[in-house]
């Protein structure tokens, strides 16, 4: 579920069973263009695709390559809202605002099959998600939140599972309750992101790969400085997350990075990855440090979680995250794990997404709180949208009010770590 920056050149699974993608080159010069995008992640390949689309001329510019960081990391999973209850976007907005930003939300799933299909992305697409609770006050959470979607904001597609009806879904005794969406979905998200690249080019878009910003000149033509090049153009598009630094100060200061991990079993084989998860659903639990798991496609547990809000990695991280799967699976017990990844989330304070503009040609997306594997491809079509003369949805999401962390930049790690013992108590409680 988790987008993740990587913490490490270490590879991933997800590295290590992508499609070959020949490397693009480094920004050498001077070139000029409409929109210049920071970021080759899902928000930034996105922006461009529907820029050029339009008949815009689009420069991208990757730090690194194309879905290093956390659009090619992540859980994979495919979910409809975000990661602070809608309830509470109603709270900070307003009841309309609310409604339509579910209904963005829905979109945003939606918009992640359609392009799976137009532009043909071989990613592994498999559609439901289920969300599950451990503790009896968990269930009346769920049961609370499945009534609300329904009655206050028309969505009436998630199924209640207990008992047997769970139990088609998952084969585990952790869970006693659970919500399963079968419009929401998993993919492999770097063949995803790889395969959003691959549709941009072929739309015109210019991208660059090892071209990291290091500057960026403000004014009436922008212009983005890496270590080789300058790029000039009309409008910016800043999409790095947690990886633009203190590129933007004004953003980082809104958002916290935080780690969280994932590791992949050996191969399972078909039957015994089917037994575990029958109908193919990924999962989601309702901790607030929760754990995420689904199958993949050579049938292997990718199994998520855990946090680390220092942004230090654990030690023994393969083997504390498989103490963990085999808490949710004791049958795999005596399974091994072949790769152990992880990262960062850009959380915000409320965590709500953080969209909108800097100046009136600076646009920006971030803030996705470890949900942003749908909402992510929305960023960048409602960006796509303002830039071309029509920001009314990019401002529903401007709306919502974001304050910046308390402590400033050094301070505000150990000021989160505090404030998370709470909810770290709640979980166990």
């Amino acid at each position: 579920m988790s987008t993740l920056a990587a913490t490490s050149p270490v590879d991933s699974y997800y590295a290590a069973s992508a499609h070959p993608f020949t490397g693009l080159p480094a920004l050498a010069g001077e070139m000029r263009c409409d929109v210049c995008i920071i970021g080759g992640g899902i928000t930034g390949l996105s922006s461009a695709l529907e820029l050029a689309e339009r008949g815009f001329e689009v420069v991208v510019l990757e730090g690194r390559t194309i879905g290093w960081g956390a659009s090619g990391r992540s859980g994979g999973q495919v979910i409809a809202g975000y990661a602070c209850e809608i309830a509470t976007l109603a709270q900070l907005t307003n009841r309309a605002d609310a409604q339509q930003l579910w209904d963005m939300s829905l979109e945003a799933v939606a918009l992640v099959q359609q392009r799976v299909t137009r532009y043909a992305i071989d990613c592994d697409w498999r559609a439901g998600q289920l969300h599950v609770a451990i503790k009896p006050r968990q269930v009346a959470e769920l049961a609370r939140y499945q009534a609300s979607l329904a009655e206050d904001y028309g969505y009436s597609n998630l199924e209640w599972l207990e008992g047997a009806a769970l139990a088609a879904h998952i084969a585990s005794p952790r869970y006693l309750a659970g919500l399963f969406d079968p419009r929401a979905g998993h993919l492999h998200p770097l063949n995803f992101t790889v395969g959003l690249a691959q549709a941009a080019r072929a739309a015109g878009v210019r991208i660059y790969e090892n071209s990291l910003a290091l500057r960026v000149t403000r004014g009436a033509t922008p212009v983005v400085h890496t270590a080789l090049g300058q790029v000039h153009a009309r409008q910016l598009v800043f999409a790095g997350n947690a990886s633009l630094g203190r590129l933007v100060p004004e953003l980082d200061a809104r958002i916290m990075p935080v780690g969280t991990y994932i590791i992949a079993s050996e191969p399972l084989g078909a039957a015994r990855a089917q037994a575990l998860l029958p109908s193919d659903a990924a999962v989601t639990d309702s901790n607030f440090v929760l754990d995420y798991f689904r199958r993949s496609a050579d049938h292997r547990l990718l199994f998520g979680g855990r946090v680390s809000y220092s942004g230090i990695t654990p030690p023994d991280l393969a083997a504390s995250m498989r103490r963990r799967m085999v808490a949710v699976f004791p049958s795999l017990a005596d399974v091994r794990v072949d790769y152990a990844w992880g990262g960062f989330v850009d959380i915000t304070i409320n965590r709500a997404p953080h969209f909108g503009r800097l100046e009136s040609n600076l646009y920006f997306a971030q803030g996705f709180s470890g949900h942003g594997m749908a909402i992510t491809g929305l960023a960048g079509r409602l960006m796509a949208e303002a830039i071309a003369g029509d920001a009314s949805r990019l401002d529903v999401f401007a709306r919502i009010p974001h304050r910046t962390f308390p402590g400033g930049r050094w301070l505000r790690t150990p000021s989160l770590m505090l404030a998370m013992l709470y909810y770290r108590l709640r979980d166990v409680l």
